[in-house]
């Protein structure tokens, strides 16, 4: 008996002692997919959900400071100053205004249009 209550606990205890990969046990989101963004379904998705309260057509005179985000012409010509401002970078007004930067792949997502010659599709 004196061999076996040993035994015993080993048997019950070493279950607990696992190492366990972070990465495995919470996998992320999933890769950022960032291959064909399309203005229309993409940008236009990332503007309206964190840009049009203050930049609409109709919201930018008075709470935007005149700079409209609605139209494509408008944001291609805006682009480097939204990629400034939405990446926080100094000598940019760091946007969403009051919030906090937004996620990882959405920045991409922007970058990844811009960089692609920011199609009107």
């Amino acid at each position: 008996m004196k061999k076996l209550l040993p035994c015993i606990l080993l048997i019950l205890l070493l279950p607990g002692c696992s190492w366990d990969n972070e990465e495995t046990l919470y996998p992320g989101p999933g890769e950022c997919d960032t291959t064909d963004v399309s203005f229309s379904r993409d940008i236009i998705s990332i503007l309206s959900g964190n840009c049009y309260v203050c930049h609409s057509n109709l919201n930018a005179p008075s709470f935007g400071n005149g700079i409209r985000l609605e139209d494509y012409q408008d944001v291609v010509a805006l682009s480097e100053r939204i990629t400034g401002s939405i990446n926080h970078e100094t000598g940019y007004s760091p946007m969403p205004k009051g919030r906090s930067k937004l996620d990882a792949c959405t920045i991409l997502k922007f970058e990844a249009w811009v960089a692609d010659g920011s199609p009107g599709n």
